[in-house]
């Protein structure tokens, strides 16, 4: 058997084919009248002409008074021209000019004598501070052409200038059609409180209803529907009688449940399969009744990324016959700005031969702007919402080292003067700070690389802040021999935020019976360990070796979780018995805690950052009674006395 369809293809070939397949609609113009509140957005069939002129009549630009301007020659501050009280006429900013008038005098530029006469102190000339006829538009003149979006200004324009009622396009109609047998409508997720194992919110709808409006179309949502080949056919066939194209959500890979691709073939044909891309290479793209469809993975950053990249240049084709392949994909993204001259802060490994859609985070540490990737697979909502913008990896790039200048088309808007980059120990408590740094002016984000890591970027300049929280084995001391070590010659500013407990985090009700460390070695044990350079973990190797244990005797050792709450979620999921970790974690997961020591959580700046704003704010947010107060309230914190 032939295969029609192409597979695992890449972007531009996919671009290619849309091209050659893809027609622009024909003209479909409906009648609205010019006051209708859906009016912006929609894009205009035919020119429109302005019915009035705008203003219709000779109206004043300022405040003052109307007068013949031939009356004021010669005037100047010494030597006032002086106007009877019946050659003049006080007028307001916007109303109309008499005709027997020419100009308007400033009230700044004038006096009013006792007897009521007029004192002018500035030769005008006629049409000075009058806004004539038609200054703004004239009746006749084009205000909006065929293919113009209508905005906000051009909604207040239209009737302004007369228009009554004018021919736009016809909406593109579009539908998404979500498929699966474990996904929930949102409205049935949010009342359970505790939704049943392996089923999940049905999210990418409003994700796409979302970029659908952002690009000024709207995108209707059928019902979700299950893992049946008949069910999703009939439903398929029904949408493409009434739309001029149809998405589809999940069924794109290869597994059992995943039939879109042999439906497009039976009921039409399928274009190509596959596309060279992470996230979002399962895609796929065709024909049914001449109407397009497109299969979107359902994990939602596959989601959007093929929304971007594919779903959008079938859209411009369809209204505009053609797109820019320089602009398309930031026109999708609603992107503010490019910047050529982002330095990688951490290497970057590429799959090669695949256009490789990264999530960035950006940050301007002395002038120079710096970026870094955010973890998380196509899978994760949080990254897509957290981060700055996008990086786009040529396929034929696969390794980026430290330094390696990446093009970020940025999403948000940055005030690069008031951000903070801080690295360093994860801590909850400090997760919460953020949102008090930005009430006080500034802005921070954060990565979390273990206090070893922190301080080693401090010393590199490669943030503005750490904190640490490392116990010295030898002496039971915290921080200063490993903050001694990294500053050099530099100096730093420290500060104790707050003690906070360590201890073992365990299941519930302790179903192992674990009681201390010795217990990590049991056969019927496994733990979740932290990242080398992480103050927990430089914590259990002291532990550990004090009762003499050889780490490769715990099972689950080399297991890396990178936070606290990543850690007790592990055991609160049954993927392991036990953690080093904090008691903010243990109580927020309900699970149980064995109290070891505790610490002195100090932050650490250098101090030629102490001025700069978003320090400042972040100082100043730690004395904020609030965070405090959330602080307390998790468990597990001490304030310094």
């Amino acid at each position: 058997m032939v295969k029609r369809s192409k597979e695992h293809i890449d972007l531009k070939e996919v671009w290619t084919i849309l091209r050659e397949r893809i027609s622009r609609l024909p003209d479909r113009a409906i009648s609205m009248v010019s006051i209708d509140p859906e009016l912006s957005g929609k894009i205009l069939a035919e020119d429109v002409v302005s019915m009035r002129n705008i203003p219709h009549f000779n109206a004043s630009a300022v405040d003052g008074y109307a007068v013949k301007a031939y009356r004021t020659s010669g005037a100047a501050p010494a030597t006032p021209c002086i106007l009877s009280e019946d050659s003049f006429q006080w007028v307001n900013t916007g109303a109309q000019v008499e005709d027997i008038f020419d100009c308007v005098l400033m009230v700044e530029d004038s006096s009013l004598s006792d007897s009521g006469e007029l004192l002018v102190y500035q030769t005008l000339s006629p049409g000075d501070n009058v806004r004539p006829v038609g200054e703004d538009v004239f009746k006749g003149q084009i205000i909006g052409r065929k293919g113009d979006r209508i905005n906000p200004a051009m909604t207040a324009l239209l009737p302004a200038a007369g228009v009554k009622t004018l021919n736009v396009r016809k909406d593109l109609r579009a539908i998404f059609l979500p498929t699966g047998d474990e996904i929930i409508p949102v409205e049935k997720w949010l009342e359970d409180d505790k939704p049943l194992q392996g089923r999940v919110m049905e999210s990418n709808s409003l994700m796409l209803k979302a970029f659908f409006a952002k690009w000024g179309l709207s995108l209707e949502t059928g019902p979700i529907l299950p893992d049946d080949p008949e069910v999703i056919r009939k439903q398929l066939l029904e949408a493409v009688s009434s739309n001029d194209v149809v998405l589809i959500g999940a069924g794109s890979a290869k597994g059992k449940k995943d039939h879109i691709s042999k439906i497009i073939e039976e009921e039409g044909e399928l274009l190509f399969h596959w596309i060279l891309m992470k996230p979002g290479r399962p895609a796929m793209a065709g024909f049914v009744r001449d109407i397009p469809i497109v299969d979107l993975p359902g994990f939602p950053m596959s989601t959007a990324v093929v929304c971007w990249s594919v779903v959008f240049p079938l859209i411009s084709l369809l209204l505009s016959g053609d797109f820019s392949e320089d602009s398309i994909i930031p026109q999708a993204l609603g992107a503010l700005s490019t910047t050529h001259n982002a330095s990688l802060l951490v290497p970057h490994s590429s799959p090669s031969g695949i256009l490789e859609w990264v999530r960035v985070r950006t940050v301007k540490i002395n002038e120079e702007t710096r970026v870094f990737p955010l973890a998380g697979g196509s899978s994760t909502m949080w990254a897509m919402a957290e981060s700055d913008g996008l990086t786009l990896l040529d396929p034929k790039t696969v390794e980026c080292p430290k330094g390696s200048l990446w093009k970020v088309w940025l999403t948000r808007e940055i005030e690069w003067e008031r951000r903070i980059l801080y690295q360093g120990s994860n801590d909850p408590a400090f997760d919460r700070i953020i949102s008090y740094v930005r009430k006080n002016g500034g802005d921070l984000i954060a990565r979390y690389v273990g206090s070893l890591g922190g301080l080693a970027s401090l010393r590199r300049k490669e943030c503005h802040l750490a904190a640490v929280h490392l116990i010295e084995p030898q002496t039971g001391l915290y921080n200063t021999s490993y903050i001694n070590e990294l500053k050099g010659d530099a100096s730093w500013y420290r500060q104790v935020l707050f003690h906070r407990q360590q201890g073992i985090i365990i299941a519930s009700q302790n179903p192992k019976e674990i009681s201390s460390v010795r217990d990590f070695v049991r056969e019927d044990v496994q733990i979740i360990n932290r990242q080398n350079g992480a103050g927990t973990r430089v914590l259990l190797d002291m532990l550990i070796n004090e009762e003499g244990i050889d780490s490769c005797d715990i099972r689950g050792y080399d297991n890396i979780s990178l936070t606290h709450f990543d850690a007790a979620n592990h055991i609160a999921a049954g993927l392991a018995d036990a953690a080093i970790g904090i008691k903010a974690a243990a109580d927020a997961l309900e699970l149980d805690f064995i109290p070891l020591v505790e610490e002195p959580f100090e932050i650490v700046i250098p101090e030629e950052y102490l001025e700069h704003s978003g320090i400042k704010a972040f100082l100043q947010a730690l004395n904020e009674k609030d965070w405090r107060k959330q602080v307390m309230g998790m468990g597990g914190y001490r304030w310094k006395e």
